[in-house]
């Protein structure tokens, strides 16, 4: 059995892993993109907006909803990655605390 202090010196060790790979993780760009990629969303980890750009294409004054779909659609999947990531990266340390 291990004693409290070995424990709480493992914690600290995977206190810091986690935190670089956090930081890793925000420091990570993630371009979500629409349909034929006329529209795309790019995101760091933490997900913060970096841009949204469009294709010429996509842009009609006379079909705006088209645009708002592409552009929803872009940001989800760009949010999706970034879930993926995070619950891959993170989720190796699920199982690893020492408590």
């Amino acid at each position: 059995m291990m004693n409290m202090q070995n424990m709480m010196k493992q914690a600290q060790k995977l206190q810091k892993q986690m935190e670089q790979k956090q930081a890793d993780l925000a420091a990570t760009t993630f371009v979500g993109r629409s349909a034929q990629e006329l529209v795309t969303a790019t995101f760091t980890g933490d997900k913060k907006l970096v841009s949204i750009d469009f294709k010429e294409a996509v842009v009609d004054p006379e079909d705006l909803e088209t645009l708002s779909d592409m552009t929803t659609q872009a940001i989800n999947d760009a949010m999706s990655q970034i879930d993926a990531a995070t619950k891959k990266t993170m989720g190796a340390f699920a199982g690893k605390m020492p408590f």
